[in-house]
């Protein structure tokens, strides 16, 4: 069983435009645009980061906003729900937030213990709120949110499939552990995580599988502390069977891939070397940053990007 793992380090989405992405992370939910950068693939559509206010592994959701793509189709094989923890006592303040701006509240469920407030984000992303006591973590609260009621960051995350049988081995060898069932749902929690520690695992058998689009993750990710845990986790990974990419420079982490036997893509992700590699602390997510491979093609690649208003 591998002991480098510390929790959720990313999520990363599919969005149709930037602008409503971004107003809604940073206006909405009050979450810090925390890089304005461009995917690595495809330098032409952004890639956009939002967390707390050092872009903490365990607060980051990113997004690829392609222009037009085709809505997501829900399904087995693929990540539900995102959770984002909020403060103790928030809960009302927040049901208030999100239906003075017309978000789509789908309701409040009961699940091991918790309450989730369940919404809808702008291409009816799936997210849920739940408060979390004695959680140490401050969000970002410059954005007319308070410290009593910002995200903190992710409590997890879970993953819809059509038999959790192989996906629970895996997370167990990851490091979790199994802690509560209840109807289709299995929870599993990170001891000593990050805070972003809970995956819960719902069992769909009946369900047909997901088509990627506006509105699905793409994927999810796992924080280790530095690259030496991330070649340790891989070796352990390919021992097993698993087919693991090369270790790929994201320039705010390195990352693995390697596909579940659910289907979900998983990344695992260091928690170096930061955000402020390029941006001191106080600018983040305020210039453009470009791959260095791009650079020099800057002018034209900032004519194909949608202008962002902040």
């Amino acid at each position: 069983m591998l002991n480098q793992i510390k929790g959720l380090h990313h999520v990363t989405s599919m969005a149709a435009d930037a602008q409503q992405n971004n107003s809604f992370f940073t206006g909405t939910l009050g979450l810090r645009r925390v890089k304005k950068t461009v995917n690595f693939d495809a330098p032409e559509v952004y890639h956009l980061y939002y967390g707390d206010d050092a872009g903490t592994p365990g607060s980051v959701m990113t997004y690829f906003p392609f222009p037009d793509i085709d809505r997501g189709r829900g399904g087995v094989g693929e990540v539900g729900e995102t959770y984002f923890a909020v403060p103790k006592g928030s809960m009302a303040y927040w049901k208030e937030r999100l239906a003075e701006r017309d978000v789509p509240l789908i309701g409040e469920e009961e699940r091991f213990g918790q309450s989730y407030l369940r919404f809808a984000g702008p291409d009816r992303d799936g997210f849920s709120l739940v408060e979390t006591d004695a959680d140490p973590r401050l969000g970002w609260s410059k954005a007319g949110i308070g410290t009593a009621e910002a995200v903190k960051g992710f409590q997890g995350a879970s993953l819809r499939l059509k038999d959790a049988g192989a996906t629970a081995e895996l997370l167990t060898f990851m490091g979790y552990q199994q802690v509560d069932t209840q109807k289709e749902w299995t929870r599993f929690s990170m001891p000593g995580g990050n805070g972003a520690d809970i995956i819960d695992l719902q069992t769909l058998p009946q369900a047909g599988s997901a088509a990627l689009g506006a509105g699905s993750v793409h994927h999810i990710a796992f924080a280790v502390d530095d690259r030496a845990a991330q070649l340790e986790v891989r070796r352990a990974l390919m021992d097993t069977g698993y087919q693991v990419t090369p270790v790929i420079d994201r320039d705010y982490f390195y990352a693995i891939y390697f596909r579940t036997p659910g289907g979900v893509l998983f990344e695992i992700a260091t928690n170096e070397p930061g955000f402020d590699r390029d941006e001191d602390t106080a600018h983040l997510g305020q210039a453009l940053k470009l791959p260095a491979r791009y650079e020099p093609f800057r002018e034209q690649i900032r004519d194909l990007l949608p202008p962002i208003n902040d």
